[in-house]
């Protein structure tokens, strides 16, 4: 949860490899949880190429944040890099963009989390069950991000390994019973099954699988030993993702295959479909003893619906750490950015946002949710290639604790090509989700429009320019721990009185009950 920060300190450099494992891999493996459902509804008998297609545009963008983040090892992820590559505008740009990634992220996790509960009591995983469930599961992590409640990383790197094992154990299993190349080729009719559009569209919604390295990125000002636990956190989670995901939906589409140009995994319920469960209905229809076909889908369901809160958890995290980035470079108005008087957290920028969250649930579109989500992140990720190709040219030789893989050098400079590749193709699939899908283009338009005015107004009635970089300044702590004291002194002499001194020593008396003389 939402970690109370002292009132005048940074974030502590805490967290380790382990931890950043975990808190991706909580985000990337629990996206599969509804990711499958969202492309094979578009992609039919090719959405195992879609995923791999997805996973070298992913593994690319893995790279790049890596370089960009243990170069600036800031919060703020892309929106960081476009700083320093372009201008405080494009930072702003960016993480307006990672704010609605985040947002949207919150909502289409926590509306999946009754559809796995659902195990237990079926009109859960209905309408309009699905939504009040999915906003109270909003609602409930928002108050405790305010509150401010530590989470353990412990528990966090638990899960993800229990939830990564299981997914190992369901492709093992899938492998032996059902896995069958012949009918993966004979359900595949490109242009009919799928139709190209659908085939286009269904590559950067498969994106939504691949969210939690921006996550790591806005951790970096918590990760310890940076230069090291960043790559290897991302570079685990990397792994992690291409063993699972190279399988997962081959075997979803052998045990249920495409018929009549449909396939029950983008289904929806009332149609005899799992679009809302998919996992589960692999298990469904993995030809299981019944003895352990009952006890196998509890526990899926039980996991999923855990993973999917954390990640929900995870995207109000984002929230909080893009807003503390964004407030400290003047990017947000002070009411929005303001921390509470007692739990020092950015209480009203969770409200808000967790605000447009439950919105976002309420039409209960997931399909929607998905390639609204495919825009805000499909730009964050392009502007995050476009940076750190920007800040190869302009500081060849600025350090760089980590490079990615593939580069060519041009004169006294290095072009990154990994960067190349994942722009390219992030940037394509920005394209096509937008010139694709009107809903996303008109969302997506509001939503940056609504965020540049408030930008350009705010930005004016502080005098500041659009372009100036203006970061409030956080005075470290003298000491690393908080001093013991008995009494204050304080000097009233005629010519060294300060009004300031007094009320700081009323300050510090306050808090410790201690007396002033």
């Amino acid at each position: 949860m939402a970690e109370r920060r002292p009132k005048h300190q940074g974030l502590e450099r805490v967290l380790g490899t382990g931890a950043l494992f975990s808190t991706a891999y909580g985000n990337v493996g629990s996206s599969i949880y509804y990711a499958l459902g969202l492309v094979a509804a578009l992609a039919l008998g090719l959405t195992p190429v879609v995923f791999v297609i997805a996973g070298l545009i992913f593994a690319a963008t893995a790279a790049t944040y890596a370089e960009g983040t243990t170069m600036y090892p800031e919060a703020g992820g892309a929106s960081s890099f476009a700083r320093r590559a372009f201008n405080e505008f494009w930072s702003f740009f960016t993480a307006w963009g990672q704010m609605l990634t985040y947002i949207i992220t919150v909502a289409i996790s926590a509306f999946f989390v009754p559809h796995y509960l659902g195990v237990f009591w079926e009109p859960l995983g209905e309408s309009p069950a699905d939504v009040i469930a999915g906003i109270g599961v909003v609602a409930v992590l928002a108050a405790i991000n305010v509150v401010g409640v530590k989470e353990s990383a412990g528990l966090n790197i638990f899960l993800a390994l229990a939830d990564f094992l299981t997914q190992l154990l369901l492709v093992a299993v899938g492998v032996v019973l059902v896995l069958s190349p012949e009918t993966l080729v004979s359900q595949v009719d490109l242009g009919t099954a799928p139709t190209v559009r659908d085939f286009l569209i269904a590559i950067p919604v498969a994106m939504v699988a691949y969210t939690g390295i921006e996550t790591v990125s806005n951790l970096a000002e918590e990760a310890r030993d940076y230069e090291r636990t960043i790559p290897r956190g991302i570079g685990g989670v990397v792994a992690a993702v291409a063993a699972i995901y190279a399988f997962l939906p081959a075997i979803a589409l052998s045990a249920l295959p495409v018929r009549d140009g449909q396939t029950a995994l983008g289904l929806p319920k009332e149609e005899g479909g799992f679009a809302d469960d998919p996992v589960l209905g692999v298990v469904r229809n993995l030809d299981l003893p019944p003895a352990l076909a009952g006890p196998a889908e509890i526990y899926v369901g039980v996991l999923a619906a855990t993973i999917l809160f954390i990640a929900t958890n995870a995207g109000l995290i984002g929230v909080s750490r893009l807003t503390y980035s964004m407030g400290q470079h003047r990017q947000l108005p002070e009411r929005l950015r303001r921390l509470h008087p007692r739990f020092r957290t950015p209480h009203v920028a969770i409200a808000a946002f967790a605000l447009v969250a439950c919105l976002a649930i309420v039409p209960g579109q997931a399909d929607f949710l998905g390639t609204i989500y495919a825009f805000g992140a499909m730009l964050g990720f392009t502007m995050a290639h476009v940076s750190v190709v920007r800040l190869r040219l302009l500081q060849p030789r600025h350090e760089r604790p980590f490079r990615g893989p593939g580069n060519l050098r041009i004169g006294d400079r290095d072009i990154p090509l990994f960067a190349v590749f994942g722009g390219l193709g992030t940037g394509i699939a920005f394209v096509v989700v937008t010139v694709l899908d009107v809903r996303v283009l008109v969302s997506g338009l509001v939503w940056m429009a609504i965020g540049i005015a408030g930008y350009a107004v705010y930005r004016r009635s502080q005098r500041l320019s659009l372009t100036q970089t203006a970061k409030i300044v956080v005075p470290k702590p003298i000491v690393e721990h908080e001093v013991e004291y008995e009494s204050i002194l304080v000097v009233v002499e005629d010519d060294a009185y300060h009004p300031e001194d007094v009320s700081t020593a009323f300050k510090l008396a306050a808090h410790r009950s201690r007396g002033i003389h």
